[in-house]
């Protein structure tokens, strides 16, 4: 294998902070177009006002997203990341393009043709996100760990961005004909443009950096095979077998059951991170945190306060003091994020929208704190195959507490007689 024979230290530096950017960028790209299609509640609200299209958009993109997961995990050794990846951000861009079309081909319509439609979009989102979600987290954690929090961080800032734009669209167009609707488009536009510059990113740019190169190469040598097309791309010829041959143990790792029993409190506190912030987030803060002054822009502020948290509580462990490294400090404060269910409960029921707001930054801060915490730290120990692995093992419980926290939320929805 052609392997980068300067020391570690001068090669992670080369590339490392255009490494970073593109991380972010394509984190960006894994959950933007999901996001717009949440953001622009108000919208899907007017022209379904009887399908509760917050809540089923949400429990037809989560089994899809989850099954999905689970079944790339399960092969997870023998798949080729690259196009992998790539196939999951063409298809978040072609799905966000055909919401476009089918709008102007509805003339904005709310028929039961264009809500399925919307559905299927939906689900076409699930599949691209497990794709994306677990094929980047894998493949970053062969790397270094400030790679997964850039990742994370652009992953959480699509949901500042769509907030932000919501708030501008609004505003700019409420009084105006098809106000929502032209708000919308450019949703669905800007969604597209993110979509296709990802792919061109992670095709044409990410694989040719040298500290990617390198930490590719180093899993190629530790006998990781999921790498190989990337290396491809980027000019680089691996002899695997060769090496196999003169070294039995080339290709030994662990199995993903050992991996699940060795992090399984980092796999129960991802899925509980998620339930909660699911079963809360959009649905109840949509649908069942009554009137107030704010009127039509207030469902709009939590979900962009929310989002903006998050946000910030993915910087936050970049301040060593903040960062949670112990693994019993990590479920201590995982678990006691769950007293936020009455602290919702009780506020939505007596409190003020001050109250509301924020407690809806709390909910936003602590979930991208932890879960960067969580997936950086899991990683670290492991070489390059076990990592990949790891890290899609890692986002198969994230995307189960996501699914579980809005199966929750239609069962709160169902128990108050929907």
């Amino acid at each position: 294998m052609v392997y980068n024979t300067e020391s570690e230290e001068a090669v992670t530096k080369k590339g490392r902070f255009a490494a970073i950017v593109v991380c972010w960028f394509l984190g960006n790209g894994s959950l933007i177009s999901w996001n717009s299609m949440l953001t622009i509640v108000d919208y899907y609200t007017e022209v379904f006002p009887r399908y509760h299209p917050t809540r089923v958009l949400t429990l037809v993109y989560q089994p899809f997203a989850f099954i999905t997961i689970a079944i790339l995990t399960y092969h997870e050794a023998k798949l080729n990341t690259r196009m992998r990846n790539i196939f999951g951000y063409i298809l978040f861009f072609i799905s966000s393009f055909l919401l476009i079309i089918l709008d102007l081909a509805t003339s904005g319509k709310g028929s039961v043709g264009a809500f399925v439609g919307i559905c299927l979009i939906s689900a076409a989102f699930g599949v691209a996100d497990a794709n994306v979600q677990g094929g980047m987290i894998g493949d970053l954690a062969l790397m270094q760990p400030e790679f997964i929090q850039s990742f994370m961080a652009g992953l959480a800032a699509s949901g500042a961005l769509t907030s932000a734009l919501r708030l501008i669209t609004k505003a700019a167009f409420e009084h105006s004909h098809d106000g929502l609707r032209k708000g919308a488009m450019m949703f669905f536009a800007v969604s597209s443009f993110l979509e296709l510059l990802c792919v061109l990113l992670y095709a044409y740019i990410f694989p040719k950096l040298p500290i990617v190169k390198y930490y590719r190469s180093k899993a190629a040598s530790e006998g990781s095979k999921t790498v190989s097309a990337d290396l491809a791309a980027a000019g680089i010829q691996l002899q695997i077998k060769q090496e196999a041959e003169e070294d039995p143990k080339h290709d030994e790792r662990l199995t993903i059951r050992q991996l699940l029993m060795q992090n399984l409190d980092y796999e129960m506190g991802l899925y509980l991170i998620y339930v909660l912030t699911l079963s809360i987030f959009p649905g109840f803060l949509s649908e069942d945190t009554g009137n107030h002054a704010l009127g039509s822009w207030y469902v709009l502020v939590l979900i962009a306060m929310y989002n903006v948290l998050d946000l910030i509580g993915r910087y936050t462990p970049l301040i060593k003091c903040l960062r949670i490294e112990s693994r019993k400090g990590l479920m201590i404060a995982i678990i006691s994020r769950f007293l936020f269910i009455p602290a919702f409960y009780f506020t939505a029921k007596y409190g003020g929208q001050g109250w509301m707001i924020m407690l809806t930054s709390l909910l936003g801060l602590t979930n991208g704190h932890l879960t960067v915490c969580v997936l950086t730290e899991a990683p670290k120990g492991y070489k390059g195959p076990e990592a990949n692995a790891l890290g899609n093992v890692l986002v198969m419980f994230l995307l189960g507490g996501i699914f579980s926290g809005v199966s929750l939320d239609w069962l709160w929805l169902i128990g108050k007689g929907w």
